[in-house]
């Protein structure tokens, strides 16, 4: 269901943020992000002189390389369109985020390695994105190799909605070694 009508508005403003999960070849997966910026008008710029009506402010992809474990093996960075020079020395240093583990806390982490001054806001910003997806291309594997192991392993779901409480009537049913009384 759509949301309902509003009062009478002007457009000014389009953030397009796109995700798409990839398995690959050699066991890893690729999640790949775009983020879009576009304005219904256009404004003058020190970097780019001009940003058009309908020209992308800002046009970034981020790729993460990830293992069944959620650990990153590589992360590409590429800026098509930004507003300003500095910008354009950001992707590179998206690098250090090689070797963390996508899990409760890692943004905490990835602002310590790449955010404020060492990096940029909205490379940053696709990483929440990034990171639910992975689950969500990731899911059946996951759920497979983590049954496999001697340990049984808590899914990552449990607790991380309403519909996921460790109390509730889905976990009950799904993973009864996990569910909790009320």
């Amino acid at each position: 269901m759509p949301l309902p009508d509003s009062v009478e508005r002007e457009h000014i403003h389009t953030r397009t943020i796109v995700c798409q999960g990839f398995r690959r070849r050699d066991g890893l997966w690729d999640i790949e992000a775009n983020l879009q910026d576009i304005r219904t008008y256009g404004v003058d710029n020190e970097y780019r002189h001009r940003i058009e009506a309908g020209e992308p402010v800002h046009s970034m992809y981020l790729r993460v390389t990830l293992d069944i474990e959620f650990v990153i093996h590589d992360v590409v960075a590429v800026s098509d369109y930004v507003p300003a020079a500095a910008c354009t020395s950001v992707p590179d240093g998206m690098k250090k985020l090689i070797g963390m583990r996508i899990e409760s806390g890692w943004m905490k982490k990835v602002q310590e390695r790449v955010g404020g001054v060492r990096g940029c806001t909205h490379l940053i910003e696709l990483l929440r994105p990034i990171a639910t997806t992975a689950y969500q291309t990731m899911y059946r594997e996951v759920e497979e190799h983590n049954m496999n192991k001697s340990e049984k392993v808590k899914p990552r779901v449990i607790n991380s909605c309403v519909t996921w409480a460790s109390n509730g009537e889905k976990v009950k049913k799904r993973w009864p070694e996990f569910y909790t009384e009320k």
